[in-house]
């Protein structure tokens, strides 16, 4: 039996988008009288969607849910206007979705990101129909590292958690992948060290892109 589906993150994993998300979100700060964060933090901080974001980019004492959802709005909105002034995919990633599509791999995008935004950047840059779905953080659906939709996505593709990869630089996306039964592909060229992947159990961890095609017909 031969993996028949990819399912990717998006930041960290498609995409170098440190940052646009970090000038977004410093910009919300600042407009709130908020200090910036550097942007190196941000890599420690991404991953978990928008308002969590910006609940840890506040201090500690101004946290509260009116801030935070305040922040996030404005964020969301800079992010919006100006999603692609830095960010780029990284290398060989568009070589490996090119080379799945020719080979008939079905592939998905779920990211934390606000749903509008992942789509600006997925079709940005990359060619139209490079992925199947696109999936981004949509009001009432739960996030990763819950697998419902994952799961969701798997139902719409026709395939099944055995079949699937799950593809990210993150322990959520390891998280994610264990609770919806996938295959946890952890990549090391993201926003996490290799030694969170492993924490995280990842089932292996790649270098390079390309190094995903010969797992494909592995089982």
């Amino acid at each position: 039996m031969k993996f028949k589906c990819v399912i990717f993150d998006l930041d960290g994993t498609l995409v170098n988008t440190i940052a646009d998300i970090a000038d977004s979100m410093n910009r919300a700060l600042e407009v709130h009288g908020f200090p910036p964060v550097p942007h190196p933090e941000y890599i420690k901080l991404v991953g978990w969607g928008i308002q969590r974001l910006a609940y840890l980019t506040l201090p500690p004492t101004e946290r509260s849910e009116p801030i935070v959802e305040a922040i996030a709005a404005d964020a969301t909105r800079f992010y919006t206007e100006k999603p692609l002034v830095h960010s780029l995919p990284y290398p060989g990633i568009p070589e490996l979705v090119a080379e799945l599509r020719r080979k008939k791999i079905k592939t998905a995008v779920l990211t934390n990101k606000p749903h509008p935004v992942a789509l600006l950047v997925v079709e940005g840059l990359f060619p139209p129909g490079s992925f199947n779905i696109i999936q981004g953080n949509r009001a009432g659906l739960p996030r990763k590292p819950n697998p419902r939709s994952t799961w969701d996505i798997l139902m719409e593709l026709d395939s099944t958690p055995r079949e699937t990869i799950f593809m990210g630089d993150s322990e959520i996306d390891i998280e994610t992948a264990h609770a919806a039964a996938c295959h946890a592909l952890g990549v090391n060229w993201g926003f996490r060290p290799r030694s969170v992947l492993e924490a995280a159990g990842a089932d292996r961890i790649i270098d390079k892109p390309e190094e995903l095609l010969p797992l494909i017909h592995k089982k």
